[in-house]
């Protein structure tokens, strides 16, 4: 049965802290739009206060939720339980995208490792937190993180790295421009 609750309570927030994976979704306003899911892992999430979370974005083959934030601001993160009680837990708001560049990047960049391929961070401010059973999730063990990203990163440079986002990361595969495109222009 789901559970709404008005903030990220102590529980849930060790819930959070507890798990090796979690899922943004965001989508343009076009009906025609497509809706993106991208699944993210390293150590890249925060919670900065009951109604407020952050996380480092990391250089991929697109920039989708970059977009949609910048078009609209929708955001829904989920986690869910791969191990011990069944759970997940969403947590609906509004984000904003920070580059390396502006200001209030600085205020919450101290809060996560240096992990290279670092592209931009999102931050949200959540208004909805759900939960609900995930007795149709199946258990999972975590085995380790990935490195393939990071040794991809670190091996192209902060060049190479500002080189693939103009190649593949400038647009959402619906046209939307990222905040990455108005700031290398």
């Amino acid at each position: 049965m789901a559970k709404v609750f008005d903030c990220i309570t102590d529980d849930l927030q060790r819930f959070i802290a507890a798990q090796h994976i979690f899922f943004v979704a965001t989508a343009p306003l076009s009906p025609t739009g497509h809706i993106n899911v991208s699944p993210k892992g390293l150590d890249s999430f925060r919670i900065l206060s009951p109604n407020r979370v952050a996380y480092l974005d990391l250089t991929g083959s697109g920039n989708e939720t970059s977009a949609h934030l910048l078009e609209n601001s929708r955001i829904t993160l989920m986690f869910c339980a791969f191990q011990g009680a069944p759970l997940i837990l969403r947590l609906y708001g509004q984000g904003k995208v920070l580059l390396p560049t502006m200001s209030g990047w600085d205020t919450f960049a101290g809060l996560f490792p240096d992990i290279p391929g670092i592209r931009q961070m999102i931050v949200a401010d959540i208004d909805r937190v759900q939960t609900s059973c995930g007795t149709g999730v199946p258990l999972f063990e975590h085995t380790g993180d990935r490195d393939e990203l990071v040794k991809w990163a670190t091996k192209k440079g902060d060049d190479g790295l500002r080189d693939y986002w103009q190649l593949k990361n400038m647009k959402s595969i619906d046209g939307l421009p990222s905040p990455l495109s108005l700031e290398m222009q």
